[in-house]
């Protein structure tokens, strides 16, 4: 099983890398999870619902 850990995505540049790059990634390396750490994923303000349906839709698990 392979487990990929993102470390802190921080904002929207953090989330845009892993829109662009996550599935060449997942593809790539044949990835079984993907687990984020989310706690700056909203710009400062921690993890809001449409910002973690964000990653959830581009393949966090």
């Amino acid at each position: 099983m392979w487990i990929l850990f993102l470390g802190d995505v921080v904002g929207k540049p953090g989330r845009r890398a892993v829109r662009e790059f996550l599935s060449r990634l997942r593809s790539h390396r044949d990835v079984d999870l993907v687990v984020a750490n989310g706690e700056n994923v909203a710009g400062g303000v921690g993890v809001t619902g449409p910002v973690i349906r964000e990653l959830f839709d581009v393949g966090v698990d």
